[in-house]
């Protein structure tokens, strides 16, 4: 078998050392490499295909897990002699899907009939990267600092609760939460956010993506039109999608999304999504300007505006800014909040609040699914916020996030990047000349280790430019600069 033909791509979804497990399991399947082979030595094959020799290792090593190949020691690595009789039977294995294309290569098995959501899920929400060890790639845009959570006071705090759980905490549960996390959650909101909301209006979610599923479901009817921040996140987008909404995409500009174009488009939206107060992904601040043009808007129309405030924690300028949710007197803006950035993400919570007349429908929509979030955690969290540790680790993460941000600008200095820095949250956008290939870069950035997603990811409507976002607050400064390097080299490449 002519190794040299092997198409090998970082562009697949699945990791290089699996693309080739796979292309050697089907050559040993469907008798091209027989029993008894000798395949080439992993550094020799490392050499023939031009990956490195941890790739090959790997694959060879899943290969000899499964028993398709033996391997002697001194003497080489070889197809096995005997391979189960199930295994002559099975099914070739298809290459993984570029998500890019969603192109599959030929298969015989019939192809699964997935719904349009489906189709449209494995496009807009791709899987991330991430090295052997499961942390984070540079330039990765959604990760806090893993590295300076404080997972001795957290395993304190978790082993407290783990003793006080009682035979009253095991049945079903509220569903709108557990109440002293409701509880922290309004008095937080409402001195950091200045949010105005009671317990009552506080309902505990599987992160914000929970909230914006719940929220879909709650308010949307299959043709409803929502506005979308474009570019904007594209999981709100699927929420919206699944609930059968019409996407309507909206422009931004420096004051944020431009509200007059939403009329011109959607005049009679049932819904607009917002990330006022650090837009994502391009960061800039919605202005008050607009803030009330939305507010007048909504009321006038009957509609609501879901507030996504996702990370308005990390502010390096200024005070941070009112939420929308604060100005509204009319019950329109439904307020969601997130622990995924500023704790971290497996936590999986988030929460809505909610104007008070669609609190008792949501929790009745809530009955229907999930019931409520696991009560364990949410005693767990509710501890850390009181306790005031959670304030403290905001002031730690916003000094050490600073710095980050401050080693990511260095370290870009001299590469051909138009750097755009907001004054909050976790990452910068970087802006590429006309003459780099994005397509290029972003296939050739995982084999340097490296995470980089285009601003195309997040719009509807195309850009005049291409960019990148860079995240630098889930890596410390070394990372950065060693990231910065290897992004330098594969630009300079190009130009």
């Amino acid at each position: 078998m002519d190794f040299d033909n092997h198409r090998l791509s970082p562009a697949l979804d699945a990791p290089l050392y699996q693309q080739l497990y796979r292309q050697l399991q089907q050559a040993i399947l469907n008798g091209q490499l027989k029993p008894g082979t000798k395949l080439p030595s992993s550094r020799a094959m490392a050499a023939s295909l031009n990956i490195s020799r941890n790739t090959v290792q790997s694959a060879y090593r899943q290969l000899m897990d499964e028993g398709y190949i033996d391997s002697a020691r001194g003497s080489g690595t070889y197809v096995a002699h005997k391979l189960p009789e199930a295994l002559l039977r099975a099914p070739a294995v298809d290459t993984a899907l570029d998500r890019r294309t969603a192109s599959r290569t030929e298969d015989p098995r019939p192809v699964p009939q997935l719904s349009r959501l489906a189709r449209l899920q494995l496009t807009l929400a791709p899987p991330a990267r991430e090295a052997a060890d499961g942390l984070p790639l540079p330039f990765r845009s959604d990760t806090p600092a893993l590295d300076l959570f404080p997972f001795a006071l957290w395993s304190r705090l978790a082993v407290r609760q783990a003793r006080r759980l009682a035979p009253r905490d095991l049945p079903y549960q509220d569903p709108a939460g557990y109440r002293l996390l409701r509880e922290a959650i309004a008095a937080h909101a409402a001195i950091a956010r200045r949010v105005n909301c009671t317990p009552e209006q506080v309902i505990i979610t599987s992160g914000s993506q929970g909230a914006l599923d719940l929220t879909a479901r709650l308010l949307l009817d299959p043709g409803d039109a929502v506005w979308m921040e474009d570019p904007g996140y594209p999981g709100a987008r699927l929420a919206f999608l699944g609930a059968g909404a019409q996407i309507v995409p909206v422009p931004l500009d420096a004051e944020g999304l431009v509200v007059e174009a939403g009329i011109k488009r959607a005049p009679n939206a049932r819904l607009a999504y917002l990330t006022p107060a650090h837009q994502f992904p391009l960061g800039m601040t919605l202005s008050l300007r607009r803030r009330l043009a939305l507010l007048d808007w909504a009321q006038q129309t009957g509609a609501y505006l879901i507030e996504d405030d996702y990370d308005s924690e990390f502010r390096y300028a200024g005070r941070p800014l009112a939420a929308l949710q604060g100005l509204d007197d009319a019950g329109r803006v439904i307020y969601i909040g997130t622990f995924s950035k500023v704790l971290f993400p497996a936590l999986r919570a988030g929460y809505l609040i909610l104007p008070p007349a669609l609190v008792e429908p949501c929790l009745a929509m809530r009955r229907q699914t999930d019931v409520h979030p696991p009560l364990p955690e949410q005693m767990l969290l509710a501890d850390f916020i009181s306790g005031g540790h959670f304030t403290r680790h905001l002031r730690r993460m916003r000094r050490s996030y600073a710095g980050r941000r401050t080693a990511l600008l260095e370290a870009a200095r001299g590469l051909p990047l138009e750097i755009q820095v907001p004054t909050a949250g976790l990452h910068c956008i970087g802006w590429l000349p006309p003459e780099i290939d994005i397509q290029a870069l972003l296939q050739t950035a995982p084999q340097h280790r490296l995470e980089l997603t285009p601003v195309s990811d997040f719009c509807i409507e195309p850009l005049p430019r291409p960019g990148l976002l860079l995240g630098y607050a889930g890596f410390n400064a070394a990372e950065i600069n060693s990231g910065m390097r290897r992004l330098a080299a594969l630009l300079h490449r190009q130009q």
